[in-house]
């Protein structure tokens, strides 16, 4: 279930798969090998920051074009 109230700034780990085009476990898979960073929530809803989210698509969006 996804969190009703976040701090500015962030986006939970929903809103980061549903940016990113990727799964949960995708998310999850971003954390394990440090590309992207729990930055409040709980372990259950964490939440990421929306500045890393966005880097992470431009890096993406930059190697499909490539």
């Amino acid at each position: 279930m996804e969190s009703q109230i976040i701090r500015p700034g962030h986006l939970t780990a929903h809103q980061t798969a549903r940016t990113l085009g990727i799964s949960l476990a995708g998310v999850r898979k971003l954390k394990q090998r440090g590309q992207l960073t729990q930055s409040g929530g709980t372990t259950n809803q964490p939440w990421y920051p929306a500045d890393q989210v966005a880097a992470l698509l431009l890096k993406r969006r930059t190697r499909a074009a490539a």
